[in-house]
C-alpha cells in the first residue's frame, strides 16, 4: 500500500481527491490537512509515502512546504497537484524537491498512476506545462526582487514595503524598477500581475 497525505485548502477538492484515490486498491489516504503550516506535523503523525500538495494554501504555500519536507523528511515524495499550471511554479516546485507536478483536472486514473510513479522515485510532470516551462525559461527576478514585488502586490507604498522588509526606500524603488524592466511592464501593478501569471511570485 502507498500511504498518502492530502494537503489542499479547498475541502471539496480534498474530499474528492481522497474519494477517488481511495478507490485504488494500492493507495490509502492516511491524512488530510487544509493549511500548509499543518503539513509537517501531519507527516510526523501519519508517516505517508507521498504527500499531494496544493501550491496556494494559507499558513505556508505548497512550494515552501515541499522545500521543508525535502529537508526534514527526504524519504517522503511530494506531488504538487494544483489548479495553477504556471511555468514558474513548476520550476520552483522541482527546485524545492517536488517529484512531480500535475494540474487538478488530470483524470483520476492518471493521477493515481502519477502517485505510483512518484513513489517509485520517478519524475512526473504535466506534459503541456513542461513544454510551456521550457518556452518561458527561468524567472529573471532575483530573490530580493521577487520578495519586494510580492510585498507590493497589495498596493503598499515604497515606504511601507521598506519598513516591512527592513530595507531603505531607495533600495525598494531600485528593486521595483528592476522587476518592472524584467517583466516588460510599465507599472509595479502590471509587474505583479505578469509575475503572478508566470508563477514567478
Amino acid at each position: 500500500m502507498i500511504r498518502l497525505l492530502l494537503a489542499d485548502d479547498q475541502a471539496l477538492v480534498r474530499g474528492a481527491l481522497a474519494a477517488l484515490l481511495g478507490l485504488e486498491s494500492d493507495l490509502e489516504v492516511v491524512g488530510e490537512v487544509g493549511r500548509g503550516d499543518e503539513v509537517l506535523d501531519a507527516v510526523a503523525r501519519a508517516n505517508p509515502d507521498v504527500v499531494l500538495l496544493d501550491v496556494e494554501m494559507p499558513g505556508l504555500d505548497g512550494i515552501s512546504v515541499a522545500a521543508r519536507l525535502h529537508a526534514e523528511h527526504p524519504g517522503v515524495r511530494v506531488l504538487m497537484v494544483t489548479t495553477f499550471g504556471r511555468p514558474g511554479y513548476l520550476r520552483r516546485a522541482i527546485d524545492a524537491g517536488a517529484s512531480g507536478f500535475v494540474v487538478k483536472d488530470t483524470p483520476a486514473r492518471e493521477l493515481a498512476d502519477a502517485v505510483r510513479r512518484v513513489q517509485l522515485g520517478l519524475r512526473v510532470v504535466d506534459p503541456a506545462l513542461a513544454a510551456e516551462t521550457l518556452t518561458a525559461g527561468t524567472s529573471p527576478l532575483t530573490e530580493r526582487e521577487r520578495e519586494v514585488l510580492a510585498a507590493a502586490a497589495d498596493g503598499a507604498t515604497a515606504g511601507a514595503i521598506a519598513k516591512r522588509l527592513h530595507l531603505s526606500e531607495g533600495t525598494v524603488r531600485n528593486h521595483l524598477s528592476a522587476a518592472i524592466g524584467k517583466t516588460g511592464t510599465s507599472t509595479r501593478a502590471e509587474a505583479v500581475r505578469a509575475a503572478e501569471r508566470l508563477g514567478w511570485l
